[in-house]
Formats: structure tokens, C-alpha cells, sequence
């Protein structure tokens, strides 16, 4: 994509601007390239820009381009270290149980805050001859814009998923399921799709509809909330009012403070602690850092297991999965 071709249709009407916080706080929108290119690695990523623009304008994605054009021109990333240390070449990733057609792809985050429910996955599926593949999907680096190791990355998942036999992975990570897409040449299916085809799972029962914040990937098309609604048969009210958790883009990186400003802003939503469900360990382990005591994943109450976030274990209870 030519970034500055793509901006060429900006009518100036704000909207973008007005629907987030990156923009506002510099007073720029889609059609600013300059500004924008010298700010793109301070982008959430989070797409909001997408949906409110009525040009169609590809926000979101022209922002990548710029990161992937200071990659181009050799520009030295600062800030990023254990995130590059840790996901550029996976160091927790474990295939020793992943040698079945059919194999369950966790990703990083839900083994970071929910090791028990994980456990508990894995030992259901394992019953129905569904291996695990403990792995990164690369989105991070991919999204810095770092399109040799993405590609060495994506290249390396192939390999790994031939060498093994793997016919279709089952994801829990919205993340991992957009940024694959058919990328990797195999089958991809959401685990509430899974479970509903086993027959594993409960449904979530309130008296009223749920609050659901969903995940920066599937705010434009909710087409993976719409297919784990029927595990909630009393509705649920989708929640606008926040544009991300605070970790999308990797953007913390550059704006802690916008960040941690979104983070606690769905702590307090509504000046009170009202439950909030999501299906993103990602969010559901920021926004319970950022002292909200009542955020569930759909998952984990689907499950049954009843377990909160381990946001003081995250990093050790991801390590642990190299040795399972």
C-alpha cells in the first residue's frame, strides 16, 4: 500500500479524530501523513479509525505501512527489547504434544492469565484426540512493521504445522485468528465453534444481557462474538464507550499514559464496577490491572472453572508451557 495515495480521499471531517485518543491528543486525522508518519509507532492499531470513516479510508492499515517504511529505511526500534527477545523466535514455544490433525493453538496471552482453564482445555480436547501447540502467532512483530522476521515467522509456523501432521488449528485468541486468516494453509476454527461441536461448555446464565467489550479485531465485522452468542442466551449490550484496552499496537510502548488512561477508564466505566465480559485474555488481564475486580472471559465461564486473571504470574505461567 502507497500511504500517500491512500490518504488522498481524507475529506477533513474529523471523524477520526473525534473517535480516538491518539488522534485528538496531537489535533491530526487520517490525511495528515506527515505528522502521522513520525508518530506511527504511537498508533493503538486498534481500528476505530475504520469504522467511523466515510471515505472507507483503510486507516488502520495505512498506519502499518508507515511502520513497515521506517523498517524499510533501516530505522533502529527503541523501547521494544523483551518484546523482540521474547516473540521474534518464539523462546516458550513446545510442539511435543502437537502431532494430531487436529490441535489447539492457545497463543501467548490466555496462558499468561488463565493456566488453570488452559489446563483444563487441553485435557477435554485430549479426549477427543485434539493435540496443543504452544506458540506465538508473530502479530507483534508484525505489527512493528518487521517484515522479514513476520515473514521468517509465518514460515517457520508452516513448517512446524507440516512437520507435525496438522490439519486444523483451534484458536482461543481473537488476535491470532484475524492475523492468520489463510495464511498458514490449514483449517482455523475458533474454540466456541469447537466446543459447540463436541458438545463441551455451558451456557452463561444472567438474569439480564451481559456487558461485552470485545477485542480491537473483531470490533468492524463481530463476526467472532456473533458466533459465540448462543453461549449467551439472554443477550448482550456491546461496550463503545472505550476505543481499546491499552494494548493494542504496541503502542504502550510510546503512550503509557494513554494507555493506562484507557485501561482504567473501563475500570470505572459508568463510575461503577460493573461486571464486564470479554473473550481476550489480553483485555481481560489489562483491565484487571488497571483495578476493575470483575472482569470475566466468556471462555472461562463457559468452562466452568471460575478463574481470574493471574496478572503477578503472567510472564511465568507463559514460560511454564516450554515444559508441559
Amino acid at each position: 500500500m502507497d500511504y500517500k495515495l491512500a490518504t488522498q480521499d481524507c475529506i477533513k471531517c474529523g471523524a477520526c479524530t473525534r473517535s480516538c485518543r491518539f488522534l485528538t491528543k496531537y489535533k491530526i486525522d487520517i490525511g495528515d501523513v506527515n505528522e502521522l508518519y513520525d508518530l506511527a509507532y504511537h498508533c493503538f492499531l486498534c481500528g476505530k479509525c475504520n469504522e467511523v470513516c466515510p471515505m472507507n479510508i483503510p486507516c488502520r492499515e495505512i498506519i502499518l505501512d508507515m511502520r513497515q517504511d521506517r523498517e524499510r529505511k533501516g530505522e533502529k526500534l527503541k523501547g521494544y527489547t523483551p518484546l523482540l527477545a521474547e516473540k521474534s523466535n518464539y523462546i516458550f514455544k513446545n510442539y511435543r504434544s502437537a502431532n494430531k490433525k487436529s490441535v489447539l493453538f492457545p497463543g501467548c496471552n490466555f496462558a499468561s492469565f488463565y493456566p488453570k482453564t488452559l489446563s483444563t482445555l487441553v485435557e477435554m480436547l485430549a479426549k477427543h484426540d485434539i493435540g496443543v501447540a504452544y506458540d506465538c502467532c508473530g502479530k507483534p512483530i508484525a505489527e512493528l512493521g518487521l517484515m522479514e522476521n513476520e515473514r521468517q515467522i509465518l514460515e517457520n509456523l508452516r513448517q512446524r504445522i507440516a512437520d507435525n501432521g496438522i490439519e486444523e488449528l483451534i484458536l482461543l485468541c481473537p488476535n491470532c485468528y484475524y492475523y492468520f486468516g489463510d495464511q498458514l494453509g490449514v483449517k482455523i476454527t475458533f474454540i466456541y465453534d469447537k466446543l459447540k461441536e463436541l458438545g463441551i461448555g455451558s451456557e452463561i446464565l444472567a438474569e439480564n444481557e451481559i456487558k461485552i467489550f470485545p477485542p480491537c479485531p473483531d470490533r468492524g465485522s463481530g463476526k467472532l462474538l456473533e458466533n459465540l452468542s448462543s453461549y449467551v442466551p439472554n443477550g448482550h449490550h456491546v461496550m463503545h464507550e472505550v476505543q481499546c484496552c491499552g494494548l493494542g499496537g504496541v503502542a504502550i510502548a510510546k503512550e503509557k499514559e494513554m494507555a493506562l488512561g484507557m485501561s482504567k477508564d473501563l475500570a470505572t466505566i459508568g463510575n461503577e464496577q460493573q461486571r464486564i465480559y470479554t473473550y481476550c485474555a489480553t483485555c481481560c488481564g489489562n483491565i484487571s490491572r488497571a483495578g476493575h475486580s470483575d472482569v470475566r472471559h466468556l471462555l472461562v465461564e463457559i468452562l466452568g472453572t471460575n478463574e481470574k486473571p493471574d496478572t503477578k504470574k503472567s510472564v511465568l505461567n507463559r514460560a511454564k508451557t516450554k515444559v508441559l
